[in-house]
């Protein structure tokens, strides 16, 4: 069998995404025939050789599964909490080792994505692919059309300049006091739509990702979920 990349390896196995794996191997947190690794280069035969993580040896899955799931608010988008919050694989099920493919923070409910396919992870998630996420997001305040210019062209927020976005104001409610818009970015820097928001003067009240990569849970009730697989 041919020799693969450990951090592709330990990907495929369902262990994290490429990016986060690189970290474990850096970590020495990855032991290759008893020895710990930490190198990235390391290549490994799947056949002949003994990966092992967080003292379990790790196989690499043969069947892949994408799952979509409609994230509710109060779960935290990872496999582990070291302050043992409900995370997202509670409410996912399966036999096979999944990962969350990108993160929605605590507070922020819809598409979430999650597999075993370390590949399909870095596509999704890796910036130069440019994968669009779609937001729809409560603001307090009475949007006007010439607030959300800035966004469409790029704002600075934090130490960084968002690449444009496209944005459409849904609806306003006066006796509220608030308003709703559609945000489509590609980028995920952490809290960046709440952060756009509020750089025009408008705190988010609610945030609901509607889409990820062309793939809307407008049909999937919350805490639900949609299994597909190769």
């Amino acid at each position: 069998m041919e020799e693969v990349r450990l951090q592709k390896y330990l990907a495929e196995a369902g262990i994290a995404s490429r990016r986060k794996t690189e970290e474990l191997i850096k970590q020495g947190k990855v032991k290759v025939n008893n020895e710990i690794v930490m190198e990235l280069g390391t290549k490994i035969n799947p056949k002949k050789d003994k990966v092992e993580y967080g003292g379990k040896v790790i196989t690499r899955q043969c069947e892949k599964v994408y799952i979509l799931l409609n994230k509710p608010i109060g779960y935290v988008t990872t496999a582990q909490d070291q302050f043992r919050r409900d995370t997202v694989l509670d409410l996912v099920k399966v036999k096979q080792r999944i990962v969350p493919v990108g993160r929605l923070d605590m507070y922020t409910s819809g598409a979430l994505l999650l597999t075993n396919d370390g590949d399909f992870v870095y596509q999704v998630t890796h910036p130069k692919h440019e994968v669009e996420k779609t937001y729809t997001v409560t603001i307090k305040g009475m949007i006007q059309k010439e607030e959300i210019e800035p966004l469409k062209k790029g704002i600075k927020i934090d130490n960084y300049r968002t690449t444009p976005a496209k944005v459409r104001i849904l609806k306003t409610d006066e006796e509220k006091n608030q308003s709703r818009l559609e945000i489509t970015i590609h980028e995920g820097k952490n809290r960046q739509i709440r952060k756009m928001c509020e750089a025009i003067g408008h705190n988010v009240i609610a945030l609901h990702r509607s889409k990820i990569a062309g793939i809307g849970v407008k049909d999937l009730p919350l805490r639900k979920m949609e299994i597909f697989k190769e």
